[in-house]
C-alpha cells in the first residue's frame, strides 16, 4: 500500500506522535487502501477496525478449516485467508477465510474480492472481537447476498473449534442456521466438505 499523510490530531500517543483524525463521514474503502495501515485493518461503517494480537487457537483453527476446505474443492473454487471483502462504500471487512471463485481470483497482487464473488465467509472468534464477529459482520455479510456464513468459536470443554454454519434466505435477506458442529463438519454446500474438528489436538 502507498503510504499517504494523514490529518493531524490534537490527541497525542503517550510517544509523542499523533492519532490519525477519520474524516467527518468515516473512511471509505477506496481510502483504506491508500493508507499505510498495519496489517490485516478492516474497514467497518467507515472507522478502521485493527487486528489484535490472537490466541493460538484462532491460528490452529483457521488452518484446521483452511487444510479442510481445500482438500476438496472443486477446480471452479478457490479458499483464500485474510483477505479484504468489499461490501460496500465503508465496509471492507477482511473474513479469517472465504471461498470464492475461481473467475474472481486475479493475479498475485489482488489485494481484495468483491462480495458477489464470495460463496462462503468464516470467521473465527476471539475474545475483541466477539460482537463484530457474532453480530455486525454476520448482517453486512447477509445484506450483501453471500450465500453462506461460518461462525467458529473455541468449546469449553476440550478447547476445540464448534462451527455455527448459516445459508442466506433470499425471501427475508438474513442467515438461517442450518446446524451447530462439534467433533465434525460434514456438509454437502457449498460443496461436499468433511473436517475432523477433533484434528486440532494433534496440530
Amino acid at each position: 500500500m502507498t503510504a499517504e499523510a494523514l490529518p493531524d490530531s490534537p490527541h497525542r500517543q503517550p510517544d509523542g506522535s499523533r492519532w490519525p483524525v477519520p474524516p467527518q463521514d468515516g473512511y471509505t474503502v477506496d481510502e483504506l487502501f491508500t493508507l499505510d495501515l498495519p496489517p490485516h485493518t478492516e474497514l467497518i461503517d467507515g472507522s478502521l477496525v485493527f487486528v489484535s494480537p490472537q490466541r493460538k487457537f484462532h491460528t490452529l483453527a483457521m488452518y484446521l478449516l483452511e487444510q479442510g476446505l481445500r482438500s476438496h474443492v472443486p477446480d471452479d473454487l478457490r479458499v483464500r485467508r485474510e483477505m479484504a471483502v468489499l461490501l460496500g462504500k465503508r465496509n471492507a471487512p477482511e473474513p479469517d477465510l472465504v471461498v470464492v471463485t475461481a473467475e474472481a481470483d486475479g493475479d498475485q497482487r489482488q489485494t481484495r474480492y468483491r462480495a458477489a464473488d464470495v460463496l462462503l465467509a468464516v470467521e473465527v472468534v476471539s475474545p475483541d472481537s466477539e460482537e463484530r464477529d457474532r453480530d455486525t459482520k454476520p448482517l453486512k455479510y447477509a445484506a450483501a447476498g453471500i450465500p453462506h456464513f461460518w461462525r467458529v468459536e473455541m468449546s469449553r470443554e476440550h478447547d476445540r473449534p464448534v462451527v455455527w454454519t448459516y445459508e442466506y434466505d433470499a425471501v427475508t435477506k438474513a442467515y438461517v442456521s442450518t446446524g451447530v458442529h462439534h467433533d465434525r463438519l460434514k456438509l454437502s454446500v457449498p460443496y461436499d466438505i468433511d473436517i475432523d474438528l477433533t484434528a486440532i489436538d494433534r496440530l
